[in-house]
């Protein structure tokens, strides 16, 4: 079967036959892609890891913020150390931050236009989001449904008001359904994350077809990844949870397939803020997304950190399984938005989780929730920098944070799959609490936004904080791109029967040749811990420090330290025994 046999089939299988009227549509779209865009060489490699920013990240007078961040990027030499960037949305929106949009096609003239995108696309890969669950209701779209006009009368869920919606999952503490008054009279609409923010109708193949045209303009305008956001939720079907529905499935299985046909070699993430088990589900077969976020990461690094205690996570990584062939994890610890808490459902303890919870109120930091069945609201994700998150409140001594903080990152950025960055953590942004208190919005506590020149004047002083964290990034990001072991396909084995205090995993380069151990010490004392015999090859190097270490004497690991040990002969890299098992 062709791959556009294949397309054709997947629309067949989601809407029937009467999917055959649309598919004169579909061939309209596949042509107007052709020549499709080859695919070059493998997918990724250690080279890669993503940028997280806004738009508006960085502000200058008299300067279009896309232009700024851009410059900046260009001056700091931060676009030398990311294969991409994660433009998050830069289109007009009406609310959460752009994530309400407006008009999918173009680029809100605040922050700049299509050149001034085009032109960060010369300095690093983009990716963009597919806001695929919802539209602005001031969206031309929803417009057009108040107005009762076609095609749009279909596009969007009326629901009757007294509809029990009880069993439908939720991730805000906000109705479901939304009043408005259209042409028609009043109509109930679904609304899963706020009354802006219209969920579209994707039992309707003329909304599916529309955002494919829609994906097909982010291609042309350079996006190599697309990720789609709040896929898990495009699912409806009144009395189930209505989220994770085969529906979903269907709907990123044919953006795949789509793209395999149009545009080869462009990658789709899906996020789904969801427990391990039900997030990893996107990957499918290997015929749905090719990256899915690691969303139970970030809290359960956290989570270890605050406790001094690795047991859960080192639990989480050796229970891992490997992505299936041509798919990949994607790795992070901070995002735009808060740290999700429901991914840490069944890998934590109740009283650990509460423990997490309370901290972040102590670290100044906010907790979102959720509406769940029975009426009550539960811990969604906690609104706090990452940097605040790990610091400890009652030491003034911000050295000790800092190598708290990179400690996380060294971690993440070790782990097998592709690393993702945000923009504030970069300079260890701390709470933006005058952010939340302006907008009145908790998210608004990670989404700083820097001046250009009072960043730029920080970060020349080598002692400041801002640059500290930058430069303890920068070491590990070049470091990284020349290590094979990193490669996003090689192996990773998590040693078990480790005290709690460490974490310690072995990564393999997809050809055997490289090997790094990486250790890492999440207390906030001195450790001691021999190496055992399976995986001892005499002298070793720590790529991070350039320190020579002989693995017969007892490894000492400092406060917070992590180690990326590397085999090594008289200074030259060797490959680490063949004989050593690797999962």
């Amino acid at each position: 079967m062709s791959d556009m046999q294949r397309l054709q089939q997947r629309l067949r299988e989601m809407y029937g036959t009467s999917s055959d009227a649309w598919a004169p549509r579909l061939a309209r779209l596949v042509a107007s892609m052709e020549p499709a865009p080859v695919a070059c060489g493998s997918l990724w490699d250690q080279r890669d890891a993503v940028l997280i920013a806004y738009g508006d990240h960085v502000l200058a007078p008299g300067e279009r913020p896309l232009r700024a961040l851009r410059d900046l990027l260009v001056e700091q030499d931060l676009a030398s150390l990311f294969s991409t960037i994660h433009l998050l949305p830069f289109f007009p929106a009406s609310s959460d931050d752009g994530f309400s949009v407006i008009d999918y096609r173009a680029v809100d003239p605040a922050l700049g236009d299509w050149d001034d995108i085009r032109s960060l696309g010369q300095h690093c890969r983009l990716m963009f989001d597919l806001v695929l669950n919802h539209v602005s209701q001031h969206s031309h779209w929803f417009q057009g449904y108040l107005a009762g006009h076609e095609p749009y009368v279909d596009y969007f869920h009326e629901i009757d008001s007294d509809a029990d919606v009880s069993l439908v999952a939720r991730p805000r503490s906000l109705p479901l359904l939304t009043p408005f008054a259209t042409n028609r009279g009043t109509r109930h609409v679904w609304t899963t994350f706020s009354a802006d923010q219209i969920d579209l109708n994707f039992d309707q193949p003329a909304v599916l077809l529309e955002l494919a045209e829609v994906l097909l303009e982010y291609v042309r305008r350079g996006a190599r990844i697309i990720r789609l956001d709040a896929v898990a939720y495009v699912g409806k079907q009144l009395g189930t949870s209505c989220i994770h529905l085969p529906q979903a499935h269907q709907v990123v299985k044919f953006f795949r397939d789509f793209l395999q046909v149009v545009a080869p070699g462009v990658l789709l993430l899906t996020e789904t803020n969801v427990p391990h088990a039900e997030n990893i589900s996107y990957f499918g077969q290997g015929d749905e997304a090719h990256m899915v976020y690691q969303f139970s990461l970030p809290p359960l690094l956290l989570d270890a950190w605050l406790n001094e205690d690795a047991g859960p996570l080192v639990r989480w990584l050796a229970d891992l399984q490997p992505a299936p062939p041509g798919t990949t994890f994607f790795n992070f610890s901070a995002s735009h938005d808060g740290i999700g808490v429901r991914p840490l459902e069944g890998l934590v303890s109740g009283e650990r989780f509460n423990r997490l919870i309370r901290a972040v109120g102590e670290r100044g930091g906010m907790v979102s929730t959720r509406r769940m069945p029975d009426g009550t609201d539960a811990p969604y994700e906690l609104n706090i920098t990452y940097f605040d998150a790990l610091s400890d409140p009652s030491n003034s001594d911000n050295s000790a944070n800092v190598r708290r903080f990179l400690a996380t990152q060294a971690l993440m950025l070790a782990l097998r799959g592709i690393p993702g960055i945000y923009f504030s953590s970069l300079f260890g942004t701390k709470n933006d609490l005058e952010g939340v208190r302006q907008s009145g919005q908790v998210r608004r506590i990670n989404r700083k936004k820097f001046d250009r020149d009072e960043l730029t004047q920080t970060l020349s002083h080598a002692d400041s904080h801002q640059a500290i964290v930058l430069a303890g990034y920068r070491r590990m990001l070049v470091i990284r791109r020349q290590q094979p072991a990193f490669h996003p396909d090689g192996a990773q084995q998590v040693l078990a029967d480790v005290p709690p205090w460490l974490v310690a995993l072995l990564r393999t380069s997809p050809d055997g040749q490289h090997r790094v151990l990486v250790l890492v010490n999440v207390s906030g004392r001195s450790q001691t811990w021999r190496l055992p015999s399976a995986i001892r090859t005499g002298m070793m190097t720590d790529l991070l420090t350039g320190r020579r270490w002989n693995d017969q004497i007892a490894e000492r690991l400092g406060p917070y330290e992590t180690l990326w040990l590397h085999a090594t002969n008289e200074g030259e890299s060797e490959p680490w025994p063949t004989s050593t098992n690797t999962a």
